[in-house]
């Protein structure tokens, strides 16, 4: 076979199998036996071979064969990838259902509805139709890059197929493993006498987060659309359920599931339907999804905090156990956060065992009256974190109450439960070990003291092997530079411009280093409120709760965080530590400016600056920024892909800014 014969038959057979896959994944109906497939493929690849030339990346035969990464990299969202609220009952339905029609001014909205897979939530980026970029959707604003093992998963084309192909399509979907991949992955498991994985939704976690994207390509995970988030073409989208008719054309699998409703009774028979033959579906799913259908009235219903208001789970009642309470202890989380455990006898819930759960705080203990040697119901809340539903009173004999403790059983620093709050506190801060790796992990951030080549692997790395101990440690790494470069991705280049970042720190701006202490509820606002205040660094040390009530911004609770924070002794040790390497110039006053009291919000990607350093240029100032708009803004400034915030704006009426604009204002 000659060279161009050869590209002509791998073009069509890439075709063929194309329409293949699509009718075996997305219409779940296979046009040709299993066999005829595998010849096709073996003709591709054995063309592919003889011809290596004629290989492309989105070439059925490629699916696996990148290089095992060494780790993953970051990718942000363009659309953030939000959560959603959750119903448990049907009051919480008729709830939503209420709010929907009163801030629309509606009797009836038609909504979709799909099955909540139990899954990894990813995004997959389509330029030109070609599949680009994938990746997890880690916070809702940065996951990891996670294309190579995307690329291995069958269901999903490498190129969009059909009619009206958009210039760009950001998928959104959940990665699942079935029932029946999911019994055939643990038999190898069992065989190779490898450790089993627990549920489906972990098994499909871990393999799609192997370096090896070959590994992962062993594991014969599934993908279902449930969205999309960026997106150019020509289309005009009017519905959620459009949206996912028209990714099915495109060659996307979606759920079967996925119907319209007329009414909020049709949601509620929908899910009492879905929940009678869960058991029978082949994959786990742990509620029913419903949203707002028209995508004009999405928009009209915006978002609240991280979630849409347009949408809710309605999630499945959790399966619950009997077992006993063997004691009760304190666990100090990141943020000092002091949260009850319940030890447990051994109990298997729904797929897993069971050895400990949260009690929450002491409030929920005494709510639910739960005593040491008490038997409970312990079920796994959203199917993920085992709580205590009540006790059994009945079965209650020798019992033992629990009490706070009053000091951190792991810093010995005060504990403490401020008005109106449910939750104890550790006021150790910078000094508590427990607290250690999210206080440097502020301490070196970028609106603090902005140490580059401190990553959140490379700080667990240096409190494990003892080399930090406290954020005033960083500044004797450079005494110990061999056993730095030692450490895990660090190296001889790594290590010293790690500790020239750390010598680079040491000059800094007053509200930077009190903003870097990690002081509860002091960000940079009142960090910069405080620096103007006092000029100085002692003063605000040996400041009183009076004295810090004077400042217009600082109310009784943040006076009270402030203070608390200097008394505690090993506070004070760490700090004088830090005092003796970091230096700051002398406090200008600042004289009150044209912005004093205005509120600003930033969208979209500013070209001549980012948009971190437009809001600190706003904040010194003296305007305020805010990251969502309201009648009360005063201006929006919007670069390129602005979004719903600059939507939003139009619709309220509220002043915009261009980037030009915004640098002629902070210019005057």
């Amino acid at each position: 076979m000659i060279l161009q014969q050869a590209s002509k038959r791998a073009t069509e057979l890439r075709e063929i199998i194309n329409q293949h896959n699509y009718h075996y994944y997305v219409l779940d109906e296979p046009d040709i036996p299993d066999a005829e497939y595998d010849r096709l493929l073996r003709e591709l690849t054995d063309i592919e071979t003889e011809f290596p030339e004629l290989i492309v990346s989105s070439s059925p035969t490629q699916r696996v064969g990148a290089t095992p990464l060494s780790e993953f990299e970051q990718v942000k969202h363009v659309v953030p990838m939000l959560s959603l609220g959750n119903a448990f009952n049907e009051e919480d339905m008729q709830a939503f259902n209420k709010r929907i029609n009163e801030r629309l001014e509606t009797e009836r909205v038609a909504y979709s509805a799909e099955t909540k897979l139990d899954g990894l939530a990813v995004s997959i980026l389509y330029d030109n139709a070609e599949l680009k970029i994938a990746a997890t959707r880690g916070d809702g604003y940065t996951g990891e890059n996670v294309t190579h093992n995307i690329r291995t998963i069958s269901s999903i084309p490498l190129n969009l197929l059909g009619d009206d192909l958009p210039e760009l399509l950001e998928v959104r979907g959940e990665v699942f493993m079935t029932h029946k991949s999911f019994e055939e992955l643990n038999n190898i498991q069992r065989n190779n006498n490898d450790k089993l994985f627990v549920n489906p939704r972990n098994a499909a976690a871990g393999s799609l987060r192997q370096l090896d994207p070959k590994i992962t390509a062993q594991r014969s995970l599934s993908f279902f659309a449930y969205g999309i988030g960026d997106y150019k073409g020509k289309v005009d989208f009017k519905s959620h359920t459009q949206i996912l008719k028209q990714l099915k054309l495109w060659g996307i699998p979606v759920s079967p599931e996925t119907k319209e409703m007329n009414s909020i009774q049709d949601c509620l028979d929908y899910y009492r339907d879905i929940s009678e033959r869960r058991t029978s579906l082949p994959y786990e799913i742990d509620g029913v999804v419903f949203k707002v259908n028209n995508l004009l009235q999405q928009q009209a219903m915006g978002f609240v905090s991280r979630s849409p208001r347009w949408a809710i789970a309605y999630k499945f009642p959790p399966v619950e156990e009997m077992t006993k309470v063997l004691d009760i202890e304190v666990q100090v989380g990141r943020t000092g956060a002091i949260t009850p455990v319940a030890r447990l006898e051994p109990v298997f819930v729904g797929g897993v065992t069971i050895t400990n759960a949260t009690l929450h705080n002491l409030d929920d203990i005494k709510r639910k009256d739960v005593r040491i040697g008490d038997w409970v119901y312990i079920r796994r809340a959203g199917d993920v974190i085992p709580e205590v539903v009540r006790v059994i009173k009945e079965k209650r004999r020798r019992v033992t109450e629990f009490t706070m403790p009053e000091v951190c059983p792991v810093c010995g620093a005060d504990i403490e439960r401020q008005e109106g709050e449910a939750v104890f506190r550790c006021m150790g801060g910078i000094s508590c070990s427990a607290q250690n790796l999210q206080a440097i992990i502020h301490f070196v951030s970028r609106k603090a003291l902005n140490i580059d080549g401190l990553g959140e692997k490379i700080i667990i790395q240096l409190i494990e092997t003892g080399l930090v101990n406290s954020v005033a440690d960083l500044y004797t790494l450079a005494d110990k530079r061999d056993t730095l470069s030692k450490l895990e991705r660090m190296g001889k280049k790594s290590a010293n411009n790690l500790i020239e970042a750390l010598e680079k720190s040491k000059k800094t701006t007053l509200e930077r280093f009190i903003y870097a202490l990690g002081i509860r509820e002091v960000g940079e606002a009142t960090a910069r409120s405080l620096a103007q205040y006092f000029k100085a660094f002692e003063p605000i040390e040996s400041a009183s709760t009076d004295e810090l009530e004077q400042i217009s911004d600082i109310g009784p609770v943040v006076a009270h965080n402030i203070h608390s924070f200097f008394q505690q002794k090993h506070n004070k040790e760490i700090i004088e530590a830090l005092k003796k390497v970091i230096h700051w110039e002398a406090v200008e006053t600042n004289l009150l400016s044209s912005l004093e009291g205005m509120t600003f919000v930033i969208t979209g990607t500013l070209s001549s600056m980012g948009r971190d350093e437009a809001k600190q240029r706003l904040l010194a100032l003296g305007a305020k920024v805010s990251g969502s708009v309201s009648k009360k803004t005063n201006y929006v400034v919007y670069g390129d892909s602005p979004g719903s915030k600059y939507e939003k704006a139009m619709q309220l009426g509220v002043k915009t800014l261009t980037e030009q604009e915004l640098l002629k204002l902070l210019a005057d």
